[in-house]
């Protein structure tokens, strides 16, 4: 075959193969066009929004806030603080001739002490009706001192006693049902002043038991509830008394007449404060009050009588709010005209006597107080001497006043809660250390 012929053969073949590819291309080319002008592509999904992470913050710690500091106590204020005659109130008004009986009573328990022997002697030498002597007595041989509660305040109340008459029997008989005791033996009463002069004037009260291991204890002595149940000696009734709340308000008295019915000769007898259970004395009253059962302004003695005569049935649960009890001693009544022996062992002088605080008043001094009548503005400004103290007394400021015996005493002493302000009289040259106490030799 000529050469020609194979060249031009290849050339055609080469050339139809290549048409072909080409028609194909074309096609493929056509169909994408016409599917792309048809089909929608889906865009690539977007990946979701993550929102970003907070950082990391650390919890809330509430802040350390240190506890409050309190504040700072005061310190007490002097009890006894001195003063001038001029601040007085009411001084050179008073009669000083009614009140020299009670500072001759006081010297009979005061002379043998150094302080008072001076005053005391002189005190006998002068006469007793020379008001103005008798002032300028005072006023040479003694220093007035304002008295002073814990917290600077110069006021506090001042209330009343007396001594009643009740009548009695020797024996359990009839209305007499209501005993009034003697101390009883089994009472222990220890006094800390030789250990402890600071507690001089208080008294520690118990009983001894016996415990399971055979060692003796001293616990408290019984309530008033406890003794009045099944605790009470028989042995020790020194008279029956026919009214129960009569009985109670003689034991906040502290002394009293028994006049005793026909079998034992309508005799009258005086009956004295001899020893405490030693628990605290609760007021009644207060008790009244809280309960709803009366108001402050009727919380009297009288208004309490009244209330028991209304409510009979609630006496010993009324009673039982004062585990306090009070024992007593019969005393011989020599001098009608002469009052009850108070604590510091002489006869109290009606209106010229009060009772006091020891733990802030020297037992035995003399007393400026100013005051008001019982319910009454009218004032009372006079020269008074602590001579006895009491259970329901406690305070600086705080005076008991004692108004006489009977009846009218009583109508006076049971009404009377009034404000007052006091100053003590001590002997010229008696210390008053920095907490305005008498300093103990």
């Amino acid at each position: 075959m000529p050469a020609s012929s194979t060249s031009s053969h290849m050339r055609y073949s080469v050339g139809n193969q290549w048409m072909r590819h080409s028609k194909l291309l074309g096609m493929l080319l056509l169909f994408s066009a016409v599917f792309s002008a048809c089909t929608t592509v889906a865009p690539p999904p977007t990946p979701p929004v993550v929102p970003p992470t907070p950082p990391l913050v650390p919890p809330l710690v509430p802040p350390v806030v240190p506890p409050p500091v309190p504040p700072p106590i005061a310190p007490a204020a002097p009890t006894l603080q001195p003063a001038d005659w001029s601040t007085l109130d009411g001084w050179q008004d008073d009669n000083l001739t009614q009140a020299w009986p009670a500072l001759l009573n006081s010297c009979r328990a005061l002379s043998a002490r150094v302080e008072w022997a001076e005053v005391c002697e002189l005190a006998q030498k002068l006469p007793a009706d020379n008001a103005a002597l008798l002032r300028q007595f005072f006023e040479s041989r003694f220093t007035p001192y304002r008295v002073v509660n814990p917290d600077g305040s110069e006021t506090g109340i001042v209330t009343g006693y007396y001594e009643p008459l009740l009548r009695g029997s020797r024996s359990k008989q009839g209305a007499y049902q209501y005993p009034l005791y003697a101390v009883p033996d089994d009472l222990i009463t220890v006094d800390l002043a030789s250990l402890y002069p600071e507690l001089a004037n208080l008294r520690l009260r118990g009983r001894v038991i016996k415990t399971e291991q055979g060692v003796n204890k001293l616990v408290p002595y019984f309530s008033r509830a406890e003794f009045d149940g099944s605790n009470a000696p028989p042995d020790k009734v020194l008279v029956w008394v026919d009214d129960a709340i009569e009985a109670f308000f003689l034991e906040i008295q502290g002394s009293g007449r028994i006049k005793l019915n026909s079998g034992d000769g309508e005799k009258i007898i005086r009956v004295n404060y001899a020893n405490q259970n030693g628990h605290p004395y609760k007021s009644i009253g207060r008790w009244l009050i809280d309960q709803g059962e009366m108001k402050l302004e009727n919380a009297s003695m009288q208004g309490i009588k009244n209330w028991v005569k209304s409510h009979p049935k609630r006496l010993a649960e009324l009673l039982s709010q004062n585990p306090s009890y009070v024992f007593f001693r019969e005393l011989p009544l020599t001098d009608p005209n002469e009052g009850p022996l108070g604590a510091l062992g002489v006869p109290l002088i009606p209106e010229r006597s009060i009772a006091i605080d020891p733990r802030f008043i020297p037992l035995g001094a003399p007393v400026f107080l100013s005051t008001t009548q019982p319910n009454n503005p009218t004032p009372l400004k006079r020269l008074m001497h602590a001579q006895d103290t009491g259970g329901a007394i406690r305070g600086a400021v705080r005076a008991d006043f004692f108004w006489g015996f009977g009846n009218a005493a009583g109508e006076q002493a049971g009404k009377m809660r009034q404000q007052g302000r006091m100053w003590v009289l001590l002997p010229k040259g008696m210390v008053v250390n920095a907490e305005g106490k008498v300093a103990r030799k």
